[in-house]
């Protein structure tokens, strides 16, 4: 079958490698219908990660079920599912309360698997034509038969839920005006989430002009932190006051002011001073214990220079941590079933599995307003 592979820091390439089989009766085959790219994907392809070359990506991921293994209970081959990023047993002590991200028997050693990722498991990607798929009757979701929704169902895979997760982790509520810090794919779900969730206000801080354009269009207020200090452009719209919560979905690769300069801790400790008194952060952007390129020695080895002196002295709350995926698809699902909910409004690109080269290289230079890609193989 055809798969996209990694060849070395800004280098993919589609291959041919072996098709999957079913190895284990909990076991069920995928054919890929949409696979989506992922900024975390963006980590492994610019060699900021242990990956090595040979990886297949992809671990946002959706087809119909091809083959079923004999041990399968509630799925049948023609069943069209979305698999969570999370690959989780099911029944592990995380997983059973609700932890899913953090399964503790899928990735020996490690507290948590992912489809396609460094350090996750021994589980291939689904950017290729099919995807072997363990544990299937906990890890698939089933979708309404045919080919409505698929732009909005394949953010089930990751983006949508991990926007509302870093909603959940700063416990957003109705009536609360919120900042997001980023305008990628996770930061405008988590936009959009906080407004699912009532939110009175959003703030939206990016420097891209596509991604900014785009959070207006819901309804966000865009924040070009490149025109200013964007702790200072909220404060003076919330009387001086900052907002009530805050989301973190930019993550180690965090840039200040207009240059390219990468300081880690930058949107943390805006968020500290963006968020009011007593308010609460939610972390889902990505942090890592090691980053081979980080701009200091301290960063490298995934310690930051966070105002935990002003964090403390302000009561804030902080969650952190991936989504656990299961926790919120079924319920994202329905919305969008029942159209309170269509995320697919972030998906600036559907391209054949072919393109996918070229599709890595322009998302991870931000041109041509590359937002989200979807990959049809």
């Amino acid at each position: 079958m055809k798969a996209v592979v990694y060849k070395g820091p800004f280098s993919v390439e589609v291959e041919d490698v072996e098709k999957p089989t079913v190895q284990h009766p909990n076991d069920v085959i995928v054919k890929v219908s949409s696979t989506a790219i992922c900024g975390s994907d963006l980590h492994m392809y610019e060699g900021r990660t242990a990956a090595e070359p040979g990886i297949v990506f992809g671990h946002e991921n959706m087809g119909i079920i091809e083959e079923v293994g004999q041990g399968v209970t509630s799925l049948k081959q023609g069943d069209r599912v979305v698999m969570p990023f999370n690959v989780a047993c099911g029944f592990c002590r995380n997983c059973a309360e609700g932890f899913t991200g953090y399964c503790l028997t899928v990735n020996p050693g490690f507290p948590g698997g992912a489809y396609g990722y460094v350090a996750m498991g021994p589980w291939k990607g689904g950017q290729a034509e099919y995807l072997r798929v363990p544990y299937a009757d906990f890890n698939c979701l089933k979708l309404p038969q045919g080919k409505e929704h698929e732009t909005d169902f394949i953010l089930l895979a990751d983006i949508f839920p991990t926007g509302y997760h870093g909603c959940e982790l700063a416990q957003v509520r109705p009536g609360e005006s919120v900042a997001v810090y980023g305008a990628g794919p996770v930061g405008l779900m988590a936009a959009y989430s906080a407004m699912l969730r009532g939110a009175k206000k959003v703030f939206v801080v990016d420097r891209v002009a596509e991604r900014l354009q785009k959070a207006q269009e819901i309804g966000a207020v865009p924040i070009n932190f490149a025109e200013g200090d964007p702790v200072e452009q909220i404060k003076d719209q919330t009387d001086g006051v900052g907002t009530d919560k805050g989301v973190d979905a930019v993550g180690y690769q965090a840039t200040k002011g207009g240059t390219d300069r990468e300081e880690p801790a930058t949107v943390l400790n805006s968020l500290v001073n963006t968020v009011r008194a007593t308010g609460a952060l939610g972390v889902p952007g990505l942090y890592v214990p090691s980053d081979p390129g980080a701009p200091d020695e301290q960063s490298k080895q995934g310690m930051l220079l966070v105002a935990i002196g002003k964090l403390f002295e302000k009561g804030l709350r902080v969650g952190t941590g991936q989504c656990n995926v299961k926790r919120y698809n079924r319920q994202l699902r329905d919305m969008i079933i029942e159209g309170r909910a269509k995320p697919s409004f972030v998906v600036s690109h559907e391209l054949p599995l072919d393109q996918a080269a070229s599709a890595y290289d322009k998302f991870d230079k931000r041109i041509e307003g590359y937002t989200k890609v979807v990959l049809h193989p």
